[in-house]
């Protein structure tokens, strides 16, 4: 079991134990514990299966990219849980919080400055989200950064944990939905604007704003290309700021989403690189001695 099978094991247990416990008032508690658990199973079966089987080079790629199907699935039914957890929205704290702190709201600002092809830029840069932290663990599995590739995973798992549960105690929809009067029109584009931005309209979850997953998932990525890939830290350095400005221009984020994100960064991967250094030791420790190492007074 590696440190990400852990943080699955453990938060997908909790999750479906609350759902079907203190939760299961919230309508679709029962589906979503049933997912839970079953993204719970998946590490146990899997890394068993990989001990029979340790040749299986398909078992073993399954086995160590359970995360993808957990975090591409679970956003989705976040909503029993949230509901269970603070029913109403706090989206009236989080732009007040940006009023104190800048004096203007963030999004609204940005949506006079800049311009519609710029928009269409950053929205495309907004949906390598989906791209970047993939692309990153690709890279790190097959150029043999294995006790790299297990951290930066340790990383991921940990801070989509602490998000999720921050989604729950800080609920938001975040300001194109709630600062909609403000906006003197529709998010403007070139060429896809309009597309993306719709394609975001309708998802199975929307309390998704503190703090910015999209941010700190960026800069996740950003913390372990650099440490461990930098060719590839050149190639998304740009796109990856870009993301991050577009949760702002494309009205996602509040600018006190982005800023929460930060330390929670921090605190993930310090976590992670802890674990990492803790597990060398130990397997240094534990390392067998060969026999005729043994010297006899």
């Amino acid at each position: 079991m590696r440190g990400v099978d852990i943080v699955i094991v453990v938060s997908c247990s909790l999750a479906a134990l609350a759902l079907v416990g203190p939760a299961r008032w919230a309508p679709g508690s029962t589906r979503s514990a049933v997912h839970f658990a079953i993204f719970a199973l998946g590490p146990l079966v899997l890394r068993t299966l990989e001990s029979y089987f340790p040749r299986h080079r398909l078992l073993a790629f399954v086995a160590s990219f359970w995360l993808l199907p957990v975090l591409s699935l679970s956003h989705g039914l976040l909503n029993p849980l949230v509901t269970a957890v603070t029913p109403g929205l706090r989206d009236a704290q989080l732009a007040t919080m940006d009023q104190r702190l800048f004096g203007f709201q963030a999004s609204v600002l940005l949506g006079h400055v800049v311009p519609p092809w710029l928009t269409d830029i950053l929205m495309i840069c907004y949906y390598g989200h989906f791209v970047w932290p993939l692309a990153l663990g690709l890279v790190m599995y097959f150029t043999g950064r294995r006790d790299a590739f297990y951290e930066y995973l340790l990383a991921l798992s940990l801070f989509f944990a602490f998000n999720y549960v921050c989604y729950a105690l800080v609920p938001a929809i975040g300001p194109r939905y709630f600062l909609f009067s403000e906006f003197s029109q529709p998010l403007q584009g070139v060429w896809v604007t309009s597309f993306l931005d719709s394609v975001m309209r309708m998802p199975p979850f929307a309390r998704d704003c503190f703090p910015s997953g999209h941010t700190g998932t960026t800069l996740v990525v950003f913390v372990y290309a650099f440490r461990f890939v930098p060719r590839f830290f050149r190639v998304m350095v740009v796109p990856g700021l870009g993301l991050i400005l577009a949760t702002l221009v494309g009205r996602f984020h509040y600018a006190t989403d982005l800023l929460c994100a930060v330390p929670l960064v921090m605190v993930v991967v310090g976590l992670a690189l802890g674990w990492s250094r803790a597990t060398a030791r130990r397997d240094a420790v534990a390392r067998p001695v060969r026999m005729n190492a043994i010297v006899r007074p």
